[in-house]
């Protein structure tokens, strides 16, 4: 099953259903002037016809782009002999031209656009109730979303290459966990085989013998099993502690600023609290970089009454302050872990956006 893909990408949020409401542009004409009911229904279809090509842009690249573009300015332009307003549609085609690439074609359609308004306004003695908005705020949009547009190629970027490097990573990682394996075992295991089989043979006519060879198969497999013992310790003595340095460079990378706060001597964790504490702070991290737009990150564990408290909290843009908490895939899953071990995970949206893990320090 397919699921109908959205009129705006995720990627750029709610602000574009916020931005049609500049349409109301159109109306000011009314404060001033008497509106028939033929220009109404004009700008009724005006705004029909523009909605369809608006949200299309959003999806488009190339030259369907373009038709966007400049299907939305000659909107403006037919409307400016009569309607002040128009410049909207102008202001529209500016912030269209931005997701235009490469970057330099963004700039050139915005210096078309700009030369074709003058020239018009010049051609046609345009009021300029519309050539004045239509430039300054247009030039104004087009410019700020050809800077915003391409921030957020920067951050998909990196976001996609820290996806990478954390992939190739977790290669490289059982590559190195499988050759340790192999050499903490391969040996001990084969001297065990040869140990067994020559036990097998003396046990009938040199029993002593035997006996001594079943005691070397014994030893052979106890060092094993502590060799085997020290290297998983080994690997999870590391696990909080790599993913608490690889979450603060690459969100430093991003031009988060990370505040760390630990005990000054961190005891073992259990393994279990260790790998749930690494994953939560994983995935916090990637909620920072994808949906934050965050400045400053705090990072915290704490021992309190008998628990582990990790606390991980970014500041947030005034406009998505207070706003309300869901849970998307990556934070239901950490709820469920801490649920199987009696933690249990607050989520706070308010000046700041705080995730809150809290886990019983006895369990292993």
């Amino acid at each position: 099953m397919h699921l109908p893909s959205p009129l705006v990408p995720e990627r750029y949020g709610k602000a574009p259903y916020f931005w049609l409401l500049s349409l109301v542009i159109f109306g000011w004409k009314a404060l001033y002037t008497r509106m028939d009911i033929t220009e109404i229904g004009l700008i009724l279809l005006s705004i029909c016809a523009f909605l369809p090509v608006y949200f299309l842009s959003f999806n488009s690249t190339g030259k369907r782009l373009y038709l966007c573009v400049f299907a939305t300015l000659s909107l403006g332009l037919i409307w400016a002999p009569w309607n002040g307003g128009g410049s909207t549609f102008c202001i529209f085609a500016a912030a269209m031209a931005s997701r235009i690439t490469p970057e330099r074609a963004a700039y050139q359609t915005l210096s078309f656009a700009g030369l074709l308004i003058i020239a018009c306004t010049l051609l046609l003695n345009l009021p300029p109730f519309f050539w004045i908005p239509a430039l300054l705020f247009g030039t104004t949009a087009g410019v700020s979303a050809v800077i915003g547009e391409k921030m957020l190629r920067s951050k998909e970027d990196l976001l996609r290459k820290q996806e990478e490097v954390e992939y190739l990573a977790t290669i490289a990682e059982r590559e190195r966990i499988a050759r340790d394996m192999h050499d903490l075992l391969g040996h001990s295991l084969s001297v065990i085989a040869l140990k067994a089989e020559l036990a097998r043979k003396l046990i009938s006519r040199a029993p002593e013998q035997a006996e001594q060879e079943i005691r070397d198969v014994e030893k052979t497999a106890r060092d094993a099993l502590a060799e085997v013992r020290a290297a998983i310790t080994g690997y999870r003595s590391t696990g909080f502690a790599h993913e608490l340095r690889q979450a603060c460079a690459t969100l430093e990378s991003a031009g988060v600023q990370c505040q760390v706060q630990m005990p000054p001597s961190l005891p073992a964790l259990p393994a279990a609290t260790e790998n749930i504490l690494a994953l939560l702070l994983r995935e916090a991290a990637t909620n920072i970089l994808r949906h934050a737009q965050a400045t400053q990150c705090r990072i915290s564990l704490e021992q309190s009454a008998g628990q582990w408290v990790l606390s991980v909290s970014n500041d947030l843009p005034a406009d998505t302050q207070h706003q309300p908490v869901s849970d998307g895939n990556g934070l239901r899953g950490m709820r469920e872990r801490l649920a199987s071990l009696s933690g249990n995970l607050d989520i706070r949206c308010a000046e700041e956006w705080e995730i809150r893990a809290t886990l019983a320090k006895d369990f292993a």
